[in-house]
């Protein structure tokens, strides 16, 4: 290593890297796969940021969520898988809700937080595990609804569009897929001035909200995709949108049903 290399100061990259144990190829066993903890941000496999975390995120409302779901059929009876779960501000609404919840997410931290929610609200239809998009297996009978929130940003677009069939794969025909996420809803021309009225309107206080840094950071560093990139991929994996809302040009909210397969 030559001493320039060597004097390189630590990057966010490096950080990612040692998020992950020797070895650990973020619960997939293939050796082309790609390590999902390395790509879930190391802040998420933080016990500290954790336990902030529903705050910084400013308690989002599962309402709108839980009725697009019911919408498409899914009642008591329904067995619902929610990926990159958190600390389960959805799995536990879901749950009061609907058959069985299987909440899925590759960080220890957030599933500890979450397994404890639901035994503080007797939640018995509520089962976590360990895994990724990539990793996830689900077992038994096909899922009637799939749900992620701002998770699904994390994966490069080739893993992404792997991801959107492993899900389509885990649901029954008619299946829904509720997606939210950071997806750009514009033209790689129109990027700066986006950018700048989104870092403007960014939090002060990074306990109560996202700042100007942490969007920038993730505009660096993350892998939010164009709505007309993604969209093809949803179709690609049997997808038919039947429901899209954009917040600010920046915050997409699908409702999809499988339609192949």
């Amino acid at each position: 290593m030559d001493q320039a290399h060597a004097a390189r100061p630590p990057t966010d990259r490096d950080a990612r890297k040692r998020s992950c144990g020797r070895g650990d190829n973020g619960l997939v066993a293939k050796s082309w796969m790609i390590d999902e903890l390395a790509h879930a941000g190391p802040e998420h496999l933080d016990p500290a940021f954790v336990a902030g975390y529903d705050r910084k995120q400013g308690y989002p409302d599962p309402a709108a969520d839980l009725a697009a779901f019911e919408a498409h059929g899914l009642d008591a009876a329904s067995v619902v898988v929610d990926i990159g779960a958190g600390a389960g501000q959805f799995a536990i609404a879901a749950a009061r809700r609907f058959g069985h919840v299987t909440a899925v997410d590759v960080s220890p931290a957030m599933l500890s937080a979450l397994r404890e929610r639901a035994a503080a609200a007797g939640l018995a239809n509520l089962d976590c595990v360990r895994a990724g998009f990539l990793s996830y297996r689900h077992a038994g009978p096909p899922a009637d609804g799939v749900y992620t929130r701002h998770a699904l940003h994390q994966l490069p677009d080739f893993w992404k569009a792997l991801a959107l069939d492993r899900i389509a794969r885990m649901l029954r025909p008619g299946g829904v897929l509720r997606l939210r996420d950071l997806i750009f809803d514009f033209g790689p021309g129109e990027a700066a001035a986006v950018f700048t009225g989104w870092l403007e309107h960014a939090a002060d206080d990074p306990a109560a909200g996202y700042t100007s840094a942490d969007y920038a950071e993730h505009i660096r560093t993350e892998f939010s995709t164009f709505r007309w990139l993604l969209e093809p991929m949803l179709a690609a994996a049997g997808f038919e949108i039947v429901d899209v809302d954009f917040e600010a040009r920046l915050y997409g909210a699908y409702t999809c049903v499988k339609t192949t397969r």
